[in-house]
């Protein structure tokens, strides 16, 4: 015996019809939130997986992850338990790799994005940058014209190192270390490869 159901177009059965279209688009906007969320997770998830690339497991363990703006702001996305904050980067552009800095580096980070006149940390920093980077210039810290140089994985001392005092090239090359930035104040020295 088959039975349909039929809504007759009393004050009852509008309600119910309004009943069962509300439930119908709650689950749709609850569905849809959940899947707004999951993609949210998974993007959260991408960028920490982005930012930890960047430093030996040591530092990235217990590191702050944080994006941070052009102009040095931070938004924090791990909240960290050691003195290093890794970064996801921005695969879209140009100087702006995936890299783990610790406290003075951060420091020698925000005046560099601010343009400041010199940087802040007074004692030397280290940052890491293992996932690999681009930049445009060995010579100009504010090049925004030149092509992309390609620069494999390595770590940087940030401190106004003097080539002639060091002895230290001041052109990129794919091992050992060299002086970027020489003659500037945010001159610093990149060590190729893994520490």
């Amino acid at each position: 015996m088959r039975r349909t159901l039929q809504i007759h177009k009393s004050g009852y059965g509008v309600v119910v019809t309004a009943c069962i279209g509300a439930f119908a688009l709650y689950c749709a906007s609850a569905r849809t939130a959940v899947h707004a969320a999951d993609n949210d997770d998974a993007s959260t998830q991408a960028k920490i997986a982005s930012a930890i690339s960047a430093g030996p497991e040591d530092v990235t363990r217990g590191a702050t992850i944080a994006e941070m703006d052009a102009k040095g702001n931070m938004t924090v996305i791990r909240k960290g338990t050691n003195e290093w904050t890794c970064m996801p980067g921005d695969p879209n552009s140009v100087a702006e790799p995936p890299m783990c800095e610790d406290k003075a580096s951060m420091q020698w980070d925000y005046a560099f994005r601010r343009h400041l006149p010199k940087p802040l940390n007074t004692v030397p920093g280290i940052t890491y940058m293992l996932a690999g980077a681009e930049q445009r210039s060995d010579t100009d810290p504010y090049d925004k014209t030149s092509p992309p140089i390609k620069i494999g994985p390595h770590w940087m001392i940030m401190w106004p190192f003097d080539p002639k005092l060091t002895g230290l090239p001041t052109r990129h090359k794919p091992s050992g270390a060299y002086i970027m930035w020489a003659g500037s104040p945010y001159a610093h020295v990149h060590v190729m490869g893994r520490p």
